[in-house]
């Protein structure tokens, strides 16, 4: 809410909420980490039951954000060909709106995320299977942790070419330097087209492999996740505004987010600071927040609800709260019920 509704007064963290659009990368880092900590060691995969369970995941507050967005659709009209507009239509509810460079923030802008989660859910299986034959044949010597470490940043490098490219070669001929408010055909695909995060989820894929052969003690822990986020926060602070647009972009910070992320699954101080319960569960409204903040933020200005209730003076605070209010209602009275509706309904009967 912040990268996007930016409130006055934040100097202190401003190169902080300015570049939030990294943390898009470690949410697809941490995506492959979580689902291969979590199946890796399953004796068996049924990948109708993994795929439903995603899907009754994403979908239901991915559909309502889409209905509540649906007064958006006359901005669309303005701002698309009729062909484009209703190929939009029928794309975003499907997940796919993605893979066009062009609508890819059609209807609900910041949606564009779930097309390339789909993707990767998709090949996730085949992903998890392919691992597993390979290291339990002749190569096992590659699941070592050097090895794992290797390949992670093999991944990292192999994700970032493509925006090294468009660095150096310029594709879209743009006479000035990219930022996050250019508009561009290429640099469009590279920032919402699904392909470009597969080599970031694969590396969250080695890495929980990772996780399960560093035997590192709660100390080592602790000091590699106080370490990365003392390096990312001198990235911030220092360095953010040196490197171009594109390469942040790019997952440049992969490195440090992987070795945080080792650092917190485990038991330390810094996890458990993170695992106070009221955080938690102010984690678990986070998707719905996601998907909902853009555009109910934007009708919260449209209908001039803060002048109405005379709370201007507040602003854009309240309407902060009212989406975190929101995002907190949506989890618990329709989320997690939709949830567990969708997998009664559709998982197979014994």
């Amino acid at each position: 809410m912040l990268f996007h509704f930016t409130p006055p007064h934040i100097t202190l963290i401003r190169p902080l909420v300015d570049n939030a659009f990294v943390f898009v990368g470690f949410f697809f880092l941490i995506s492959g980490f979580v689902l291969a900590y979590n199946y890796a060691d399953r004796p068996t995969l049924s990948k109708r039951a993994f795929y439903l369970a995603r899907l009754s995941r994403v979908y239901p507050v991915y559909l309502l954000a889409l209905i509540i967005s649906i007064p958006f659709l006359f901005q669309e009209w303005g701002a698309h060909s009729r062909n484009d507009f209703y190929l939009g239509l029928i794309l975003t509810p499907l997940t796919l709106q993605g893979w066009s460079p062009i609508l890819a923030t059609f209807w609900n802008t910041v949606a564009w995320t779930l097309p390339a989660e789909m993707m990767l859910y998709a090949i996730f299986p085949f992903l998890l299977l392919g691992l597993a034959a390979l290291f339990r044949g002749p190569l096992r010597r590659f699941s070592s942790a050097p090895w794992l470490i290797a390949g992670i940043l093999g991944m990292w490098l192999l994700g970032l070419t493509p925006h090294l490219y468009y660095y150096l070669a310029n594709p879209d001929h743009l006479s000035e330097p990219v930022t996050r408010f250019t508009y561009a055909y290429w640099l469009r695909a590279i920032k919402y087209t699904p392909p470009f995060y597969l080599c970031t989820f694969i590396a969250g894929v080695l890495l929980a492999r990772l996780h399960s052969a560093l035997p590192l003690t709660p100390l080592r822990r602790g000091v590699l996740a106080l370490s990365s986020l003392v390096g990312l926060g001198l990235f911030f602070a220092f360095a953010v505004n040196r490197v171009p647009y594109i390469l942040v972009h790019g997952a440049i910070l992969l490195p440090l987010f992987a070795a945080l992320l080792i650092g917190l699954s485990g038991p330390n101080l810094v996890s458990s600071v993170l695992s106070w319960k009221p955080l938690m569960r102010f984690g678990e409204t986070t998707f719905a927040l996601y998907l909902l903040h853009f555009n109910v933020f934007q009708m919260i200005h449209l209908y001039h609800l803060p002048e109405r209730l005379h709370l201007v003076a507040f602003d854009p605070w309240v309407s902060y709260l009212a989406i975190i209010l929101l995002a907190f209602v949506v989890h618990f009275f329709y989320e997690q019920p939709a949830r567990r509706f969708v997998l009664n309904v559709f998982s197979p009967k014994s």
